[in-house]
């Protein structure tokens, strides 16, 4: 396709879900998602999951996805399986929106998916992820437009948010 870069976008990926079923993410085509890899033991954890949960319940209805990807690499801080990681998410914080497979988001074993987002906007401190609740904020055609730090508000990202919803 000539219109699309050579990195592609993120629609060209498939990922597995919590069931271990394929998800092509190209049914997020025209929506705006914001990923965030999360952990349930965290120091974070209540905050960024509570505000996430205010963030998708505002934003859904409007072309907002989050996809939640557990991640087990920073301080073991994700132990669970994840059965019991959506268990916890949805029933302790409301989580309605998808969340996925563990995955690593660093090193040689690194999502697929992952990669791709970190090579699209490299963080602070060079590409690698530092902590649980790093956030990628993806347009509507598939394109990573910004990356958060884990201590980034969700609430906080709001007005991008909405400019990419085209929401007023």
């Amino acid at each position: 396709m000539a219109s699309q870069s050579k990195t592609g976008s993120i629609h060209d990926f498939t990922v597995k879900d919590a069931k271990g079923n394929d998800v092509d993410l190209s049914i997020y085509k025209g929506k705006v998602l914001l990923i965030v890899n999360v952990a349930s033991q965290c120091g974070l954890t209540n905050s960024n999951y509570t505000e996430l949960a205010q963030v998708y319940e505002k934003y859904k209805n409007q072309g907002l996805e989050i996809l939640a990807f557990p991640c087990n690499q920073f301080g073991a801080q994700e132990p669970g399986t994840n059965d019991e990681i959506v268990e916890f998410a949805c029933t302790r914080f409301k989580a309605e929106y998808p969340i996925f497979d563990k995955v690593d988001v660093n090193g040689d074993n690194a999502a697929p998916v992952y990669k791709f987002l970190k090579s699209s906007k490299g963080g602070l401190f060079g590409d690698s992820i530092k902590w649980n609740f790093s956030k990628f904020l993806v347009d509507k055609d598939g394109n990573v437009v910004d990356r958060y730090a884990p201590t980034t508000s969700p609430l906080s990202i709001e007005k991008d948010i909405k400019k990419l919803l085209g929401v007023a």
